[in-house]
């Protein structure tokens, strides 16, 4: 059990260097693979707001028509008791 735990150990140790930044935190940050990786991130930040918005407007649809059959069915009472 303990060699295992010691070679996971010097695995993770030996591959580190490799996982510290990719190429374009280390590179330059003018370059075009920095804007294109900064265009990326705010283009799936803004997928990711698009997608919560429509959520949200799914449950406020939702939530208007449950109002709106509510009251037609309180109308509907109302008529419906008066009569009695």
């Amino acid at each position: 059990m303990t060699g295992r735990v010691t070679a996971v150990l010097l695995v993770a140790w030996l591959a580190a260097p490799a996982a510290f930044a990719c190429p374009v935190c280390v590179g330059d940050v003018d370059s075009q693979m920095a804007q294109g990786a900064n265009n990326a991130i705010l283009f799936l930040l803004g997928v990711v707001l698009i997608v919560q918005a429509a959520f949200v407007a799914l449950f406020v649809g939702i939530r208007r028509r449950a109002r709106r059959l509510e009251r037609r069915r309180a109308g509907l009472l109302l008529i419906e008791g008066g009569a009695r």
